[in-house]
């Protein structure tokens, strides 16, 4: 699968230019412009420069499953970290009672389980959302491709926010059966007092009374939260990173260093959930933030390909008119 999507990717709209050449050809040096000796000028060795530069082939299977590692921190990392709020905030949907209140479902637990009972479901927390990571942000890439060429390039551009939508949507298809299983026996452990403490209780307790069934029985309601959630949370973040380096960074990308893409890739990440309430807006903004930086610095650490925001196809200004 990963070597014919590879060869589709090497003609994608949203391949890098400098691995395009490598691809293409470096073309014929005579046809470059005489050097000051009137000679014929000999091209920049791009395609050494692009194998130094990058660690694999945008579009390999190296390329997917680094990509992948990217969503496995940046997903189980994060909702691990949040875990205790997730914890309360369980709580006070199943039991608005008891747990009245945010700082009060926090003294509540504390009051009765101690500190470490704001830890319960880290692991299937992590274990969970680290698949679902996988998927989501691995598969994205996979289907980024696949849609793009089957829209060709000009199609890809002036579709690219539906493009976005689509490859979004169906990566987190398989993200939620991924994250089903361990979000049912954290939503148990959470919320089910005496039920399990850990998930090595409750996983084979779970079996035991409700079969592959317990695990899987809320992954229709999954689709129907995450799938739009995660449809916006691309599609926003591409547009905006596309505007920010558009309208508001002073310098095109290439010429951008390292950590300053990365400020760039935070920032998109958290105006592009910039709705809703306050404290959501600090929660998820903030979670989605970080998400989208930790997985642009995996990318960044292994040199992995990362395409520049699109621009329109020549052929396409032509048709508009665009060019002389």
């Amino acid at each position: 699968m990963f070597s014919s999507v590879a060869h589709l990717a090497r003609a994608n709209p949203f391949n890098t230019p400098h691995l395009q050449l490598v691809h293409d050809g470096l073309g014929d040096f005579r046809s470059s412009p005489p050097g000051p000796t009137g000679q014929p000028r000999r091209p920049r060795n791009l395609a050494a420069a692009a194998v130094e530069e990058y660690s694999c082939e945008f579009g390999s299977a190296k390329y997917y499953a680094l990509c992948g590692f990217g969503g496995v921190l940046s997903c189980g990392l994060t909702h691990t970290a949040v875990v205790p709020l997730d914890l309360v905030k369980c709580r006070m949907q199943v039991d608005p009672q008891k747990y009245k209140g945010i700082f009060n479902g926090f003294s509540v637990t504390l009051k009765e389980d101690g500190v470490r009972g704001l830890a319960k479901g880290w692991a299937p927390t992590f274990l969970g959302y680290s698949m679902q990571g996988l998927c989501k942000f691995g598969f994205y890439e996979v289907f980024k491709v696949l849609y793009s060429n089957m829209l060709g390039e000009e199609n890809t551009y002036l579709w690219r926010t539906s493009l976005y939508l689509a490859a979004s949507a169906s990566a987190e298809f398989f993200a939620d059966i991924a994250l089903a299983p361990m979000e049912a026996a954290k939503v148990r452990i959470q919320t089910q007092p005496g039920y399990a403490n850990t998930l090595r209780d409750a996983a084979p307790k779970m079996y035991k009374e409700e079969g592959l069934k317990a695990f899987y029985k809320g992954v229709a309601p999954l689709w129907m939260r995450q799938i739009p959630y995660t449809m916006m949370k691309f599609a926003c973040f591409e547009r905006t990173v596309e505007a920010l380096y558009k309208f508001v960074v002073p310098k095109p990308r290439s010429e951008c260093s390292k950590p300053e893409q990365l400020v760039v890739t935070f920032v998109a990440g958290y105006i592009g959930v910039w709705k809703g309430l306050f404290a959501r807006i600090i929660m998820i903004g903030t979670l989605t933030a970080l998400q989208w930086f930790i997985y642009d610095s995996v990318k960044v650490y292994f040199r992995l390909p990362r395409p520049p925001p699109p621009e329109m196809p020549e052929s396409l200004k032509k048709k508009l008119g665009l060019t002389q």
